[in-house]
């Protein structure tokens, strides 16, 4: 398993572990989010399912074993469906859906514009994660597939580059934003 990306070959962790759960110990360290393994950063953003405002509440707030179990089978199904490693497919998804630009709110003069600015590694990860994540949250809403087929379609997918994926179309859509408001 490599990272192809230069830009996010520091901030991906490839760490192997039995069990992906650190118990939060990197959150008190400044840019200690970069040595936690990629899978359970996946893992946790499956664990936010409520709102915009809320969201650890809902059906998978705190339940990170649950969470656990539907990325595990996810990637057992990337596995008997690509045969190829389902971590690797994993990183190319987030290499492929990771944005490189976006938009921040400039005040000049009493006028709010729109200036584009280029995205660093980890945030650019945070990014293709949540967009990962989202897709499922959004493609399971009212579906008879289940979450695990549907996060295991939505890798494949973006790892392909396919524009069917929901965090490919959310990182061109971001990119075109950012491309106008240059």
């Amino acid at each position: 398993m490599k990272v192809e990306d230069p830009g996010l070959q520091r901030v991906i962790s490839l760490k192997p572990m039995l069990i992906p759960h650190s118990g939060g110990r990197h959150e008190h360290q400044k840019f200690a989010k970069a040595k936690v393994n990629v899978v359970e950063r996946l893992i946790t953003h499956m664990m936010h399912f409520g709102k915009k405002y809320a969201k650890n509440t809902g059906r998978m707030g705190g339940k990170k074993q649950k969470a656990m179990s539907v990325v595990r089978t996810a990637l057992e199904i990337i596995q008997l469906k690509t045969g190829s490693n389902p971590v690797q497919q994993l990183v190319k998804a987030i290499e492929k859906s990771a944005p490189n630009e976006d938009t921040t709110r400039m005040s000049y003069g009493g006028v709010v514009y729109h200036i584009s600015v280029d995205i660093s590694p980890i945030r650019r990860i945070d990014l293709a994660l949540r967009f990962i994540s989202e897709g499922v949250r959004e493609g399971a809403f009212a579906n008879p597939k289940s979450v695990e087929e549907l996060l295991a379609e939505e890798i494949v997918q973006a790892a392909s580059g396919d524009s069917n994926s929901y965090a490919v179309r959310k990182k061109n859509e971001q990119e075109r934003i950012a491309m106008a408001s240059r």
